[in-house]
């Protein structure tokens, strides 16, 4: 286990602990969006307004788990036996004439018993000679999916807050449900803080460096599924900011920078949210990151990230995308970290929970470990880029290999 840790909240000043700052954020989120009815073909990644019942049993009927020849276990001896061969029926057919007693019919998979029918026996297992068919002994109700067995109708299929994958929207199609009620996607207003900022492409001057918060926060928020407004890079000039804030929201259902949230930066763009409405600048006990802002623009939710590269994409993933989840309507909203023995020994105890680029590695024998890149820079994302997801090593703590450490996929953050 890692040695040292801190309790609920670290010993760290005015650090704010990354977990009751997500609380206080989750606690702030708007209602969702409206509610939109839209055909399953353009629902992935939607989420759920209202529960979903199922409309019928499914199966809607007794039907075959495998091709086979389906009878009744009480027709067939101890020992197995022959039994007459009835017919045949496959899938999408209807399941005729009930089985009499003696009698086997030849079954593919997903064909409906016919009535009497309890058991399915797969093919290979059979032997068919001439109009008879020799079986093996039976237990009885094997290789049949049950009417109902997996949902009854009025059931409820799916929860209000779910997030639509692929396998939910098999699920509604299997159920017959054509259309769902979904929260219309968030619209995230994304603006860059700097003047020193240019686009890739551009050239750059003296003291300028290329954007690259804009393009890797847009990428994650069309990654979870919102809808996002581009407004660029706001000058370093109060008017100018105020003008781009007020556009934003009022053409979004919430706002989010990078940069200009540091102590000791120009304050254009804080002074331009307070004009417009309030802002609180917190310092959270977290790294890369620690300068994270919160308020209202125009009644709207804002959010402030940090400017150096992974403190902003870091901070993204783990405070800012559980409020734009839930201000989009779901439910389960945080991830779950997977408890993974260390690959390294993490020996420099820090006020900060600290969020290390790391990735999975074989050990010797086998198993995961949890192994990090040398290089944790805040500036730097190459690191990120290696990684596949955060080793995370709470506040005051040590890590010796070995240790048992949390570790979140980007599988799972990113999506």
């Amino acid at each position: 286990m890692s040695r040292g840790g801190c309790g609920s909240v670290c010993d760290s000043g005015a650090l704010m602990p990354v977990d009751e700052a997500i609380r206080y954020l989750l606690d702030q989120a708007p209602l969702p969006p409206p509610v939109q009815r839209v055909a399953l073909d353009q629902a992935l990644g939607r989420v759920l307004a209202t529960d979903v019942r199922c409309p019928m049993n499914l199966p809607p009927w007794d039907n075959s788990a495998m091709d086979g020849y389906a009878l009744r276990a009480a027709d067939l001896p101890v020992d197995g036996g022959y039994l007459t061969l009835a017919g045949r029926i496959a899938a999408g057919e209807a399941p005729g004439q009930p089985l009499q007693a003696g009698q086997v019919v030849r079954i593919f998979t997903g064909a409906p018993l016919p009535p009497g029918a309890d058991t399915v026996v797969p093919q290979e297992s059979c032997r068919v000679e001439g109009e008879r068919v020799w079986l093996p002994p039976v237990k009885g109700a094997e290789h049949v999916r049950r009417e109902g067995e997996e949902m009854q109708r009025g059931d409820r299929l799916l929860q209000a807050g779910k997030r639509l994958r692929a396998q939910e929207l098999g699920l509604l199609a299997g159920a017959g449900i054509a259309r769902v009620e979904v929260y219309r996607p968030l619209q995230v207003g994304l603006l860059s803080s700097g003047d020193e900022l240019r686009e890739p492409g551009q050239t750059l001057a003296p003291g300028q460096i290329y954007n690259s918060n804009r393009h890797s926060l847009m990428a994650l928020l069309r990654g979870w599924g919102l809808e996002v407004h581009d407004y660029g890079v706001m000058p370093d000039k109060l008017l100018a900011s105020r003008q781009a804030l007020s556009l934003a929201a009022t053409e979004c259902d919430l706002l989010l920078t990078s940069g200009g949230v540091s102590v000791g930066e120009e304050d254009h763009l804080k002074q331009a949210i307070e004009a417009l409405g309030s802002v609180d600048l917190w310092r959270l006990a977290i790294q890369p990151g620690k300068p994270l802002a919160f308020g209202e623009v125009a009644g709207k939710p804002w959010i402030g990230l940090p400017g150096n590269p992974s403190a902003a994409l870091i901070t993204a993933l783990i405070v800012v995308r559980p409020f734009l989840f839930r201000a989009q309507g779901m439910d389960e909203v945080l991830p779950t970290a997977l408890q993974l023995p260390a690959g390294f020994d993490w020996l420099k105890p820090n006020r900060r929970r600290q969020y290390l680029r790391a990735k999975l590695t074989p050990a010797a024998d086998g198993s995961l470990c949890v192994e990090l890149h040398p290089q944790q820079s805040s500036a730097m994302l190459a690191a990120a880029c290696w990684a596949d997801g955060l080793a995370v090593v709470e506040c005051q703590a040590q890590v010796h290999k070995h240790d048992k450490v949390m570790y979140l996929p980007f599988a799972s953050l990113m999506h």
